[in-house]
């Protein structure tokens, strides 16, 4: 079983403009992200897939593998699609650019959802990790998920889920972390498949498979450092990575 990670790096980010060049130590955000995903040793092979000319030249000039997109892509799994749809390739695993801190760990544990007698059910397979913090809970850059008693998503949602209308009972919230795996064949199934309404009203992409029949399956971790979506989070990443 052939096994790559690809990282989407769009330059042009949102809230934090060319965030993953920004400087984290001797090193670049996305170098940081990609040299951390290789040195877990999990892949045979590691990709970042990027519609920058800066950030190609970025990996390729210090060793590393890049791919650059020839198509504007409305998500990370379109655009490593696009990369994949010609490589030998059985599973593929989407490490975010912006986490500079991946470990092998969760990655291991996302990956033997794939091994075993149960494996052949699974098509996609992802990380989530619990929210403790009311506040964090209730904020809609969080994205939740709710999953059976099988560790399958029923649903992902920037709002509180699930309700908390009995205030008697314990409940554990989930933070859906966008690191992904999916089968080859899944994958490219996503990518042909129009926009989906859940997903649109939401922004969160994987609600597309669902609303195609077919459920994440989630991983519970537990650390994944600092994902860097604002200066903010680069100089609290910049205060872990001296700490380290």
């Amino acid at each position: 079983m052939k096994i790559a990670a690809f990282i989407p790096a769009r330059y042009a980010a949102t809230r934090f403009p060319a965030k993953l060049m920004q400087p984290l130590g001797d090193k670049t955000v996305i170098r940081h992200t990609y040299d951390n995903t290789l040195a877990t040793g999990l892949f045979d092979d590691v990709y970042v897939v990027t519609d920058s000319e800066l950030i190609y030249r970025e990996i390729t000039g210090n060793g590393g593998k890049a791919i650059m997109s020839q198509r504007e892509h409305e998500s990370g799994s379109d655009r490593i699609a696009e990369a994949a749809a010609g490589l030998d390739i059985d599973i593929i695993v989407n490490v975010q650019g912006d986490e500079p801190f991946v470990q092998r760990q969760p990655l291991e544990k996302l990956l033997e959802v794939f091994q075993g007698a149960e494996a052949e059910k699974v098509q996609v397979a992802s990380l989530m990790q619990v929210l403790k913090d009311q506040k964090n809970i209730e904020d809609s850059n969080y994205v939740k998920v709710a999953v059976d008693r099988n560790m399958n998503s029923l649903f992902f949602s920037r709002s509180v889920i699930p309700y908390p209308r009995n205030q008697e009972l314990a409940i554990t919230y989930y933070e859906h972390i966008g690191v992904y795996a999916f089968r080859k064949e899944a994958l490219m199934q996503f990518t042909n498949w129009p926009m989906t309404p859940l997903e649109a009203a939401e922004k969160i992409e994987c609600l597309r498979y669902l609303e195609y029949g077919i459920p994440l399956k989630m991983v519970v971790t537990e650390y994944m450092g600092v994902e860097i979506d604002t200066p903010e989070d680069l100089v609290k990443a910049a205060s872990l990575l001296h700490k380290s």
